[in-house]
């Protein structure tokens, strides 16, 4: 596979899982978000980078199996970008 292509497979990856960590976060947050999908990905992605350094930095980056706790930091920290970005998408929609 070309540099390109990897690149390219890699941002796709990125953008699945900014989806899927985003979704999640949503989903413990209490309420109605009303956040668009595309910021749903960025509070992701954001969630899935801050929280890979949190579980890095305490140890738990990578384990022997699933690795629940750094995937629960990366959720955390999405539902926090989530509540940060809601009333700033809200003012600027007014």
């Amino acid at each position: 596979m070309r540099g390109s292509e990897s690149a390219m497979f890699q941002i796709i990856w990125i953008i699945i899982a900014g989806l899927i960590i985003g979704a999640l976060a949503r989903l413990v947050l209490r309420g109605r978000q009303n956040l668009p999908i595309w910021l749903t990905i960025v509070a992701g992605i954001i969630g899935a980078l801050i929280g890979n350094v949190i579980a890095s930095a305490i140890g738990v980056g990578h384990t022997g199996g699933v690795d629940w706790i750094r995937h629960i930091l990366q959720i955390a920290v999405a539902a926090g970008a989530i509540l940060i970005l809601q009333p700033i998408w809200r003012g600027s929609r007014r």
